[in-house]
C-alpha cells in the first residue's frame, strides 16, 4: 500500500452537518475498503484567488491515508459524482509526515510574530 494525501474543496454554501457527512463518507470509504486513515484536517473556509464554478470560497478537508490502487480508483469515482465537491487533489508519497499541519489554527498571534 502507498501513502496519499487528498485535499477536498467543498462548496461554501453547505451547512456544518453536510461537511461532517462528507468527511465521514470518505473516512468510512477508506476504512471499509482495506485502507487506513492516518489523519484528517479541517482547514476551514478559505478564499480563492479566482472563482471556481462561480464560488469565491470553499471549505478545505485534508485526508492523509494509506490505500491500494483499487481504493484510489474508487475514491476518484466517488469524487467525480459528488456535487458538493468542487475540486480535489490527490498526491502520492513514499512516507507521510503527520506532524505538519498546513493551516494550524492552534498557534497564538504572539507565537506567529516570533
Amino acid at each position: 500500500m502507498a501513502f496519499y494525501e487528498n485535499t477536498l474543496v467543498v462548496r461554501q454554501d453547505l451547512p456544518k452537518a453536510e461537511l461532517d457527512k462528507i468527511k465521514n463518507k470518505y473516512n468510512e470509504l477508506i476504512k471499509n475498503n482495506s485502507g487506513k486513515v492516518v489523519k484528517i484536517e479541517e482547514w476551514g473556509l478559505i478564499d480563492f484567488a479566482d472563482k471556481i464554478k462561480n464560488f469565491n470560497k470553499g471549505f478545505f478537508i485534508h485526508f492523509k491515508f494509506e490505500a491500494n490502487q483499487n481504493l484510489l480508483n474508487l475514491i476518484k469515482e466517488k469524487i467525480k459524482v459528488d456535487r458538493s465537491i468542487i475540486r480535489n487533489l490527490i498526491v502520492k508519497y513514499k512516507k507521510l509526515d503527520t506532524n505538519i499541519e498546513y493551516f494550524n489554527k492552534s498557534k497564538s498571534k504572539d507565537e506567529k510574530k516570533k
